[in-house]
Order: structure tokens, then sequence, then C-alpha cells
């Protein structure tokens, strides 16, 4: 199910590129709302959703407009969003740029491990990759490639060709693995491109705090140190180099540190596709730029999907046939309602009913326009869910499933004598003394014939 926020965020900090202080608050938000910026000190209090198509920049951090507005430096928020699972947030700022903090996402996985979360209504939307996608843009040698996963990984490959970060990989195997071994990574920069940033009015709020500085020179002198810290405004700050490694003998959190902020502005900027992922994220030499273009690539592969529909292997051989049906249903000719069960999971089932002229119900409904009935589509997905919840107990033969509920039923279109309508089922709340909460869908071709959702209870009755 979705999540949000149990309580509102307060931030405040200096933006990285701006360097001006801005104060962020993180609202909870309705179910299907996503993730959506707003600048409150703007006499519109424009709204920029957190779309990948609203990307107008990506040096050095992720820029969206829309509106007439301007958000920057947004991946590490989203990343941190999207790295605890939380699905609807309204984010306002009263400046141009999300604060930097300490050049990680773990002030906001720690604000958001105080609030806490709570559970909405509405089911997540994933999106569940169902072939392998390949994007590369060869001059930058930048490559993405998307593969089919049952859950969020990410594998990152870096390599700047450096004698301080060479080549580093970074995995999260899971989107759990986030808040611990993500989250706290910071960002970087080599020390050669600090001038050229500070010329160019970037990073005007960068200090030793917020980002790790990389050393690939042994001849460093004070002199060029001093002239850099005065051309970003830190004449007062005392820095010093031992050698290639990093400014101020900065110790790294991990040895791939690099690594792993690449893997989490990947986390980010991919979260500009709307939905939560299944599959396996591989980048080699990323950056914005790159994320943001494969996130496009992916929502097009989104578009792509709606337009074909929900696909059901059917020509596999079934969980559970006719004769292992009626082991557990009570029901009989002309009343069983479920042909074939393909797959059941821990929270989830997938039933199939053929549809075919010589049912009884056609002789009546209607004689010469014959469609099956509403109300025997809604009995046939609360013989699915009874199978399911069946499933789940020992002797199901001895077990009765009884309607206490339905609700939000909707028939978007006729079935007809020929169609095979496959029921997708998922558990809506954990099942608790009997109760099974569930929402189910019917398709025909892949596409959506009817929804519902709908209370049983599992009652023993026989001996």
């Amino acid at each position: 199910m979705q999540k949000t926020l149990k309580e509102e965020i307060h931030l405040s900090g200096i933006g990285l590129h701006t360097g001006e202080k801005v104060n962020i608050h993180i609202h909870p938000a309705p179910e299907n709302h996503g993730y959506k910026f707003q600048r409150i000190d703007l006499d519109a209090q424009p709204i920029i959703n957190a779309d990948c198509d609203l990307v107008v920049a990506t040096d050095r951090g992720t820029t969206l407009e829309a509106n007439g507005a301007r958000v920057y430096t947004t991946e590490h928020i989203l990343a941190a969003l999207a790295g605890m699972e939380v699905d609807n947030a309204l984010i306002q700022i009263d400046g141009p740029e999300i604060p930097i903090m300490d050049g990680s996402s773990l002030p906001f996985v720690k604000a958001i491990d105080v609030v806490g979360l709570v559970e909405q209504n509405a089911e997540r939307n994933y999106f569940v990759l169902e072939e392998n996608l390949k994007w590369e843009d060869v001059d930058k040698g930048i490559e993405f490639l998307a593969v089919p996963d049952d859950h969020y990984r990410i594998t990152v490959m870096v390599d700047y060709k450096s004698p301080v970060l060479g080549t580093q990989h970074s995995s999260m195997y899971n989107i759990s693995e986030f808040k611990n071994d993500i989250a706290p990574c910071r960002t970087f920069v080599f020390l050669r491109e600090l001038e050229f940033l500070a010329t160019n009015n970037l990073i005007k709020g960068g200090d030793l705090d917020n980002a790790i500085v990389l050393v690939e020179r042994e001849d460093v002198n004070k002199e060029e140190l001093d002239r850099l810290a005065k051309l970003l405004g830190k004449e007062k700050l005392e820095i010093k180099v031992d050698g290639i490694g990093v400014l101020n003998t900065q110790k790294l959190q991990f040895e791939n540190e690099p690594a792993r902020h690449k893997l989490l502005d990947i986390v980010g900027d991919l979260a500009l596709l709307g939905r939560p992922i299944k599959g396996h994220i591989l980048g080699a030499r990323p950056g914005h730029s790159g994320n943001v273009r494969f996130a496009k690539v992916l929502k097009e592969q989104i578009k792509k999907q709606e337009s074909q529909g929900r696909h059901f292997d059917l020509t596999k051989k079934p969980l559970y046939d006719i004769n292992d049906i009626e082991k557990m249903l009570p029901h009989r000719y002309p009343f069983l309602l479920v042909d074939k069960v393909m797959e059941i999971g821990e929270d989830s089932i997938i039933g199939v009913k053929n549809i075919t002229m010589n049912e009884p119900m056609f002789q009546g409904h209607f004689p010469g326009n014959p469609v099956f009935p509403g109300v025997l589509q809604i009995e046939a997905t609360a013989q699915v869910g009874g199978i399911f919840a069946l499933s789940k107990v020992e002797d199901p033969h001895l077990y009765s499933t009884y309607f206490m509920k339905i609700d939000n039923v909707k028939f978007k279109q006729k079935v007809l004598p020929g169609d095979t309508l496959v029921f997708e089922l998922k558990l809506m709340s954990p099942m608790r003394r009997g109760l099974v909460h569930m929402g189910g869908k019917g398709y025909v071709n892949g596409q959506v014939v009817m929804e519902a959702e709908m209370l049983a209870q599992v009652i023993k009755d026989k001996e």
C-alpha cells in the first residue's frame, strides 16, 4: 500500500550552488499525489511536479521548472523519500534550491525516521519491468541497462581515470538497504574542478562540511589553496593537503563512498519517473544528465506497457486445475466460476474463468446479445479470493468463505462469450481472525473490465 508521512517535517540549510538559506517543509500528502515541490516564497506559490519531463538543467544537480518557477538540486531529498518508501509528499521551500545539508540524503532520512510513516488505502503503483531495456550515450561513455527483477535493485560502476578515484562499484540489492548503506554517502568534487565551478557562479554554499574534495596531485601548495578559499569566500577556512587523497584528510565513510553517492543520485533522479520500480538498474559512468535521460526512456516504456495492457502467461501449467479447485470450494456447476489458478503469492492470487456460449446464463442474459453478468463477475472474483484464503489453512475442505462487504465496484466494459477473464487479487490488509480483505481486478486481453474490493470471513464449519 502507498505511504505518506505521519507528520510534517521542518528543516533549514544552505543551497549548495545558490548559497542562500532556505527553509523546507515536507508535508504528508493524499493518495496518488506523488512528489511535488512548491515555491512558497513566490507570489503565486507555484507547484512543480517531480517529473523527468520538467527537468531543465543537470549541471551539478537536477533542476525542475514549471509554472514560471524553478527548484534546484532536487536529487538528494527525492532519493530520501524514494529510499524510505514514501509515496506521497508535498515539499515546500521558501527559496530556489533544496538545502545541501551534509551533502547526502541522511538528514532527510533521519527526519523521516523521526516522524514515521502512515499506510494509506491505495495500492502502490509499481513500474514492473517486463523486458530488458538498454540505453547509452556513446560519446560520453554512459551506459544504462534495466532488467526485470522482483525488487528495486541498482548496480553502479564509476570510472574517472583518476589516481584518487579510479574504477569503483556499488550495489543496492533491495530498497531497504538505502537507509544505512546509501543515504549517508556525500557528494564529491575534484580539487581541480573548484576554480571552474566557483567562477561559473556555482557551489556558493560549498564547504568541507557538505562535500568531499578529492585531491589528485602531490604538489598542491598553500598559495593555491588560499586562492581557492578566497575565491569560494572561505578565507578563514584552514585547508591542508596530505598528498593524494581527500582534502583536510577527511575520512570517507565507505571506501567506495563516491560510487555509493552516484547510486544515491540515481535513486533520486529515477524518482522523477513518478512510480516505484521493480527492476534491476545497471549504470556505468552515470551522472544527472544520463540519469534523467534514462528516466525518460523508462517513462516511455510505462506508456508502452499501459497501451498493451496487463500481461498474464496462461500457457504455463496452472497451480490448481479444476479438480484441485473442487476439493477446496463447495461450489459446483453451474455456480463454480473459476477454471484454474495460475499462481498464489504471499498476498496475491491470479485465477482464470473461460467464458463459453454454452453456459446456462446466456439463455436469458441476453438472448441475441449475450453478456456475462456483472454479478457473476463479482462472484467469480470472490471465489478466487476464497481460494486464496483457503490456501492459507490446513484442511481447506472443512472451511467455507462468506461475503461480508463489497466496495468500489466498477464495470468498465462488457465481457462476452469467447473471452478469457483473468482475476488478480491482492490483500489490502493482513488476514486476522479469519477476515480477508482483498482488492481485485478482472482483465480481458490485458485490459481491466471490472474491479472491486471485498471483505470475507473464512469459517471452519465442517467436521
